[in-house]
């Protein structure tokens, strides 16, 4: 994977000089980190760029509809124990976010990748990725992605004969079905909350046996594989049986999860479960993610949730009621302009919570929370909405834009 010391061109060292120049004048002009429009830029200056600048890294790529800027973390944090690591931390996980990325850890050993699920395969081509993350596959952004098997389907191509070690969630059969084409798996019992997109076989189309955690289509055969590592409780079982303590300051069952395949991902460059998940430990808050943030004389957590699967994991971990939650729904580009997902999420499970609704798309919202029986207030905003909850610490739930929106206005 080493190539010479200083791989890049001529072209390369002006590409990179440009992109961060621009990206500086962009943050200067309070226009966000800058990243994507400085990699766009480098990128148009010299196409092959990123392979370029991946080049002398061993790199782990991460993918999924749920967690990986979290688990992105948790393994660059792992990796530090052998090595400088260089990663995408913010989440800009397209192409021209992970050049500018890479283009600023020239003394790097490890590359800790997240990649948008639809960029997979091309990042993949372009950076001779040593280990691929692969979490979870559900619906999210209808509007704008393609269908789950789709993905699936995408990646199965995209990553068949791969040289790359893939570390592979065996609870998600689409997840299992991309990963089958590759010759090099290690299985992951990581759990699947979310089930409703995987119903049916990625495989044949048939419908989907799902006997207590197991999994198998009666038509085809296509089934469950036998995991290496799996999550038990609060431990991470090794392929050799033994137990690894997880200890996480971030919360819920799903950031465990994340944990059992960062340490899995770790092990395939040498370090060990004990040392990866001690490391994990130093992580509190992923890109503003699960704050505790004061406001207006108020404890208020901040919890991202973007898709179905997302606001079923975040509901299991918020404060059993009276705990008041502020919701908070936009359907900006960023987020998909197609809110009807919020049909597919069970508001039940917030029943006893007092709820408040701000957003862009509060009404919908409102529309949703209704049918579902639920008490709730629509609030101009995120004044108005904490002023108006209850005592206690306030959970604020929100999705992709209108997280970043919260974050402003807090201060965090």
């Amino acid at each position: 994977m080493a190539g010479n010391s200083d791989p890049l061109t001529p072209r390369a060292k002006l590409a990179v000089t440009a992109g961060k120049a621009v990206a500086a004048a962009s943050r200067a002009a309070g226009r966000g980190s800058g990243s994507v429009i400085g990699g766009r830029v480098a990128l148009k200056l010299d196409p092959d760029l990123l392979a370029r600048l991946a080049q002398n890294l061993d790199v782990v790529l991460v993918s999924a509809t749920n967690g990986k800027t979290t688990t992105t973390r948790l393994i660059a944090e792992a990796l530090r124990a052998a090595g400088p690591v260089v990663s995408n931390a913010l989440g800009a996980n397209m192409p021209a976010g992970i050049t500018s990325a890479l283009a600023g850890g020239s003394e790097a050993k490890f590359g800790v990748i997240e990649v948008d699920e639809k960029y997979l395969a091309g990042v993949a081509r372009d950076t001779d990725p040593k280990c691929i993350a692969l979490l979870n596959l559900s619906r999210d952004q209808l509007d704008r992605a393609a269908e789950t098997r789709m993905l699936a389907e995408n990646w199965r191509e995209g990553l068949a004969g791969s040289k790359a070690v893939i570390v592979a969630n065996c609870d998600d059969p689409l997840v299992v079905w991309a990963a089958s084409s590759s010759p090099n798996v290690i299985w992951v019992a990581a759990g699947q909350m979310w089930k409703d997109d995987a119903w049916s076989c990625p495989s044949c189309g048939g419908v989907m046996q799902r006997p207590g955690d197991d999994w198998f289509c009666g038509e085809c055969g296509f089934r469950r594989p036998q995991p290496t590592w799996a999550l038990s409780g609060d431990h991470v079982l090794d392929p050799h049986g033994s137990a690894w303590p997880i200890h996480l300051q971030l919360p819920g069952r799903a950031n465990k999860a994340n944990a059992a395949s960062s340490a899995a991902v770790a092990a395939v460059f040498g370090v060990p479960p004990q040392v990866a998940l001690e490391r994990m430990y130093q992580v509190q808050a992923v890109a503003g993610r699960y704050d505790v943030v004061q406001f207006q004389n108020r404890d208020l957590r901040l919890l991202l949730a973007k898709n179905p699967a997302g606001w079923l994991e975040t509901f299991s971990l918020i404060d059993p009621p009276p705990a008041p939650v502020i919701l908070s729904v936009n359907a900006r580009g960023a987020d998909g302009t197609d809110t009807s997902w919020l049909w597919d999420v069970d508001y039940t499970r917030l029943t006893g919570h007092p709820i408040f609704v701000i957003g862009d798309r509060k009404l919908d919202l409102a529309v949703r929370l209704e049918v579902a029986n639920q008490h709730f207030q629509v609030c101009e905003n995120l004044d108005q909405a904490v002023q108006m909850c209850p005592p206690g610490r306030i959970e604020v739930i929100a999705n992709y834009t209108a997280f970043q929106d919260l974050r402003r206005r807090v201060g965090n």
